[in-house]
């Protein structure tokens, strides 16, 4: 219909969102155009916001708003750790669970031949530099218990021997095929806890 084009329009872009099918897309537009006042116009503004704003952290990766993100940015979290993490969902899950208060890097995905995704494009060589500008004592590897995550993780470990920084993975814990963005927080920290050499 004519008069719902903008209305439908956006409920398929809302439709493309994770966890978001048609109908359930519908739903959410629905209850914003009954609450406008209250929800659409402060999430209109707040959207317009994050895209005008939203930034990859020089350093690491994560999302933020400023040139370093606040976990960079905190000389408390120079810990001489660093957490390798596939994805920024991966990071903030490691965050939720507050079990590890070192810095981050983010790779933004994993290597895979098929997809022409190479070392390069995960910022690997920028990792190794990470490890001698930063004095890094552990790179700990909390990546997806995949194989396209574990062939990663063995190419960053080679990678780095040359440096003799030690070189660890997250223990038992974090089940095989399983992400981290989908498991509980005692899960992580436990996992985190009971890291060993990889």
């Amino acid at each position: 219909m004519e008069g719902t084009r903008d209305i439908e329009a956006l409920i398929d872009l809302m439709a493309r969102l994770p966890g978001l099918g048609p109908r359930s897309a519908r739903r959410a537009v629905l209850m914003l155009l009954k609450k406008r006042g209250q929800l659409m116009a402060p999430l209109a503004q707040a959207m317009a916001t994050v895209a005008l704003n939203a930034r990859d952290c020089a350093v690491c990766g994560n999302i933020g708003t400023a040139e370093l993100c606040p976990i960079c940015a905190d000389p408390a979290r120079a810990t001489g750790e660093i957490c390798v993490v596939e994805d920024v969902a991966d990071l903030w899950a490691m965050e939720r669970g507050q079990a590890f208060r070192g810095r981050y890097h983010v790779l933004g995905g994993t290597l895979s031949a098929l997809d022409s995704v190479g070392p390069e494009e995960l910022g690997i060589p920028r990792l190794v530099a990470r490890v001698a500008d930063e004095g890094l004592r552990e790179v700990i590897l909390a990546l997806n218990a995949t194989v396209d995550g574990q062939t990663t993780a063995h190419y960053i470990a080679d990678a780095l021997g040359p440096t003799g920084v030690q070189v660890t993975s997250l223990a038992q814990g974090v089940p095989v095929g399983g992400e981290l963005d989908y498991l509980d927080d005692g899960t992580i920290g436990a996992a985190l806890r009971a890291r060993r050499r990889f």
